[in-house]
């Protein structure tokens, strides 16, 4: 290949732009996370070369380094991993190939310290690179490729970059960034030491650096010693040494690391900015063993909803990597989690068809699925702090427990509000489990506007007499609060949950009760509050029922298209009518979720509910218009529950016709 001259893709330039202009608030992290891609590389030619081990060529011992030249303004990250053939670099380096990555564009806030944590999660650290430096040059080959087959990756960090094929002796890659006056402290192995020490510690590769012994200066006057030297410095020695402990950080004691470092590993491992909200480390043995350090994230990733995403679990086998987003470690309904898994008892060679058949496989991911549901109930517990004694002291709490809680107070609301909807898949995903997830769900409710309502606060403040939980599903909250079927729970002062997650509806197909008490929603069936509704309202019901008879049956002939029954009902107080389905049948909602999202959905009839007392009801019988006020009673109750009329022009001609 001669020399190519080529474009960023659209979002990489404005990525570049922004970059370049600060927006990391801690230029450091740079070095991390060229250091993170290099130790990437290495795991995965030594997981390539399990079946070709002629990848390694000449040089079996992977490693990592780093060097400096003062003079030149350079500092230089190398590994001798997989490498990247021309076109690899061309991908790798000039586009994100990432889902959501036009979001991300539009996500962008100007806020300095908010978009370079948006950056971070969407693992694009490469072009950190450019904070310090006004150039990289990138030099690669890939490992089995001919050493004429290296490529060079030239850019400015402007709109376009350079590639040319070279010679190339050794396989792997060498980064070379051109540091900007601003930034040539980093030319300093003083300096480097420390942020490797911070950032990379635990990365089980050696991190080498060249070592320094301080040199005397000349002397002045060499026959005369007491005239002075020159100035002395440090100077290479030619010896290599790591700058890194070399240790996996699963590997090590508990007690042996600090938060901090829990927090930077999460950082490295998940390109993430901000700290995890818990995790987990944890040696299992027995018939299976195995070591799990396992993270919950403070920031859901954008393209948490594509259950094809790949999970986010590191598989190792005795410290030596095997894959990235291993997904049979975890359910697809935690597929949030970060973390590392490294097996005592799987080969080196395993597939990700053996991890599906594998009994140490799902006995891992029993243990793993337990012990992140353990995190969870551990932040639930302590969402809020227990109630204080008189003198403003919680005098429940030990000063240690205190702490403990204070510091975890508003967690698990935090995390709710990212991952609730995803957690709720677990329903229909997770038997076993079904019970402990169903205690981590949180709602809205008819009584608050804040999503903190869990099920068992919700039965343990249930009405005397009151037998079922009771729920709506709709389309945003505000559908949720206002529609009509809430009147007559409004009125008696009974509590309903509102559920407006587009998952609602499927996973409580899953929760048909909670510890004894059934899962009820307003919308299905006939409303049944038992001895919640007194005689004399009963009573009233079936008398109206019976006077409205033929008013009912002209109803149902008229809406015989529309409508698989009318009937009169309870539930209503100030609206004339509302729309349910069978207890057995699909909800209107999600029929309009599944056709929205292009799958097969049945004709949903609804049965259209009447209120005996409304005006406009008691007006319809004998009216010259009474085909078109019950085609509009239908087309009402229909968009008050967020639907659409099949024919909205008609229903407009009709409300016209009336108003004149």
């Amino acid at each position: 290949m001669t020399k190519q001259t080529l474009s960023f893709q659209a979002e990489v330039a404005q990525l570049l732009n922004l970059v370049t202009h600060s927006l990391y608030s801690n230029k450091e992290i740079f070095l991390r996370e060229f250091i993170s891609n290099a130790s990437d590389a290495c795991d995965k030619l030594r997981f390539e070369a399990i079946n070709d081990s002629g990848l390694y060529e000449t040089d079996p011992e992977l490693k990592v380094k780093v060097t400096f030249d003062k003079d030149a303004k350079t500092l230089t990250i190398t590994d001798n991993g997989i490498g990247m053939s021309a076109q690899e670099a061309i991908d790798h380096l000039g586009t994100i190939a990432k889902s959501g990555t036009k979001d991300f564009v539009s996500k962008l806030s100007g806020d300095q310290k908010a978009d370079s944590q948006l950056i971070g999660q969407f693992g694009v650290g490469f072009y950190s690179g450019f904070i310090v430096a006004d150039k990289i040059t990138v030099d690669s080959r890939r490992a089995g490729m001919k050493t004429t087959e290296g490529v060079r990756w030239t850019s400015g960090g402007a709109g376009d970059f350079e590639v040319e094929t070279i010679d190339l002796a050794e396989r792997g890659t060498s980064v070379t960034l051109h540091l900007r006056d601003d930034a040539l402290d980093y030319a300093s192995a003083w300096k480097l030491k420390s942020i490797i020490g911070k950032y990379s510690d635990h990365i089980s590769l050696p991190i080498l650096m060249e070592k320094e012994e301080w040199k005397d200066g000349e002397l002045i006057n060499a026959s005369d010693e007491a005239g002075g030297r020159q100035p002395g410095g440090m100077v290479k020695t030619g010896e290599w040494e790591a700058a890194n402990k070399g240790n996996a950080i699963w590997a090590r004691a508990k007690k042996d690391i600090t938060p901090e470092q829990y927090d930077e590993f999460y950082k490295q491992l998940s390109h993430d900015f901000q700290p995890p909200l818990a995790h987990t480390h944890n040696r299992v043995e027995g018939s299976t063993e195995y070591t799990q350090l396992l993270f919950i994230p403070g920031k859901a990733p954008q393209d948490l909803y594509n259950r094809e995403k790949s999970a986010g679990v590191k598989l190792y086998v005795k410290r030596v990597f095997i894959m990235d987003d291993a997904e049979a470690l975890l359910p697809t309904y935690l597929r949030f989690v970060k973390g590392v898994v490294d097996s005592a008892d799987l080969p080196l060679n395993v597939s990700r068809e053996l991890l599906q058949e594998s009994r140490d496989v799902k006995a891992i991911r029993e243990g793993c699925t337990k012990r992140v549901l353990g995190m969870l109930e551990d932040l639930a517990k302590h969402d809020k702090l227990p109630e204080a004694s008189a003198d403003g002291v919680t005098d429940v709490l030990s000063a240690e427990d205190k702490a403990e809680a204070e510091a975890n107070v508003g967690k698990y609301s935090k995390f709710y509000a990212e991952f609730g909807a995803v957690l709720k898949e677990g329903l229909g995903e997770d038997y076993a489990n079904k019970d402990r997830l169903a205690k981590l769900l949180r709602f809205a409710s008819s009584t608050t506007d804040t999503v903190t309502v869990s099920l068992a606060d919700y039965k343990a403040r249930m009405k005397e007499g009151q037998e079922a939980i009771y729920y709506i599903t709709a389309d945003s909250a505000m559908a949720a609060k206002n529609s009509p079927q809430l009147e007559v729970f409004k009125k008696k002062g009974i509590e309903v949950l509102l559920m407006t997650d587009r998952v609602d509806e499927w996973a409580l197909n899953y929760l048909q009760d909670f510890d004894g008490a059934p899962m009820q929603s307003v919308a299905k069936g006939a409303v049944d509050l038992g001895s919640l509704q007194d005689e004399t309202e009963k009573k009233a019901a079936e008398e109206a029922a019976e006077t409205f008879k033929p008013l009912l049956a002209k109803l149902k002939e008229a809406l015989k298209d529309k409508a698989t029954d009318v009937r009169v009902t309870t539930r209503l107080v100030d609206s004339a009518a509302c729309l349910v389905v069978q207890d057995d049948g699909m909800s209107t909602q999600l029929a309009r979720m599944l056709k929205q999202a292009g799958q097969a959905a049945p004709d949903v009839k609804p049965v259209l509910e009447v209120n005996a007392e409304h005006p406009l009801v008691k007006k319809m019988d004998g009216s010259v218009h009474f085909n078109d006020l019950a085609h509009i009673l239908f087309d009402q109750a229909l968009l008050a529950e967020g639907g659409m009329p099949a024919d909205p022009a008609a229903y407009v001609k009709r409300v016209n016709a009336l108003l004149v």
